[in-house]
């Protein structure tokens, strides 16, 4: 025999054994698991079912949460025609800043400057009707009564002078704020009526971020309270805020609003209509009670958990909060110390015989 049909022969010897030890240690392994999956069968072969429990539990939970929303301008007002009249002069363009006084748009007066002349020299009228009346009621030629009708002419007539001066100056469209036209909706030669929109304007200088916050996170908060505030688009950034306005009401879902004045926006980078986000946090820290996720039947909205007593499952309906990670807050129905099944449930009903495996 030739060395190399010596060696190939060698080379097969030791793949078959190679073959042989290893098929050996797959059914030795699989002889385990079987072992395991008789000595579980085993145990429950009376008719208990094999089922996992946790203890309900104690845990400390820190109340910070975070909420996003938009941010506001702190005034926005709209302005509206007073009076009807020809836009003469428009002062201002969208994106001008103006402060509070500033003529923003000047509407044609001549009409409203008549009306005045005419209530001025009805005034002076009456004004000269009275003196008259005075003089002969001295020597009895009038009533009390016609004079104190004269009073009241006199009375009516300054009232219509200072309605039509109102109204004149009321011709001059003034801002009544310091902010930024944020948009202008007439122009030069326009007839405007009472009513008719002229200027939006908004007072960016302090903003306001606008959040909601369901019932359980609103009773931790107050007015004056401060809060971190962030922008989606810087979020590295800290603008803190106080919290200015908490809703007496909640809204249709369920939820009430909350305003937030940020404390300063350098470089004017925060403008209003930007995403943000509060970040509430607090120094104290409530104890919660709390189960596994898994402990549920089906899942947290059912309500319903087994409970370990003795070697007996009792379903237990209960009141779920807040799911924190793989817990569940429970409001009613545990109390720590309790062993809630955790694996093993869809075999179960109230009243089952069980065997607690390690």
């Amino acid at each position: 025999m030739s060395k190399n049909k010596i060696m190939r022969t060698l080379l097969t010897v030791l793949i078959v054994a190679g073959s042989i030890g290893l098929i050996g240690w797959v059914l030795t392994n699989n002889k385990k698991k079987n072992a395991e999956k008789t000595a579980v069968v085993a145990e429950t072969a009376s008719g208990d079912v094999a089922v996992r429990v946790s203890p309900v539990q104690q845990d400390t939970l820190a109340v910070d949460f975070s909420t996003n929303g938009n941010f506001i301008p702190a005034q926005q007002l709209n302005f509206a025609a007073e009076n009807s009249g020809r836009v003469t002069r428009v002062l201002v363009d969208e994106g001008s800043r103006v402060r509070k006084g500033q003529t923003l748009a000047i509407i044609e007066a001549d009409v409203l400057n008549i009306d005045l002349e005419s209530a001025q020299a009805a005034y002076q009228n009456a004004t000269r009707d009275l003196q008259r009346y005075e003089n002969a009621y001295k020597t009895g030629g009038v009533t009390q009564q016609q004079l104190d009708q004269a009073r009241l002419q006199v009375q009516t007539a300054q009232a219509r002078v200072s309605s039509a001066r109102v109204r004149v100056g009321d011709a001059n469209v003034r801002s009544s704020i310091n902010g930024i036209v944020n948009k202008r909706m007439i122009e030069p030669g326009a007839f405007v009526n009472p009513g008719t929109a002229l200027f939006e304007l908004v007072d960016v200088s302090k903003l306001k971020l606008s959040v909601t916050v369901n019932e359980g996170q609103v009773a931790n908060l107050k007015v004056g309270d401060k809060v971190n505030v962030r922008a989606s688009v810087f979020p590295d950034l800290n603008f803190g805020g106080t919290v200015t306005f908490i809703a007496p009401k909640a809204d249709a879902s369920l939820n009430f609003p909350v305003e937030i004045e940020v404390a300063s926006n350098p470089g004017g980078k925060l403008r209003a209509g930007m995403y943000g986000t509060a970040l509430f946090a607090s120094e104290n820290a409530t104890a919660v009670t709390t189960v596994p996720r898994s402990a549920f039947v089906g899942s947290v909205s059912s309500n319903q958990v087994f409970v370990a007593d003795g070697n007996t499952a009792k379903i237990r309906t209960v009141v779920s909060g807040r799911v924190i990670g793989d817990k569940v807050e429970i409001l009613q129905g545990l109390q720590p110390g309790d062993q809630v099944i955790v694996s093993g449930q869809i075999n179960l009903a109230d009243g089952s015989k069980i065997n607690v495996i390690k």
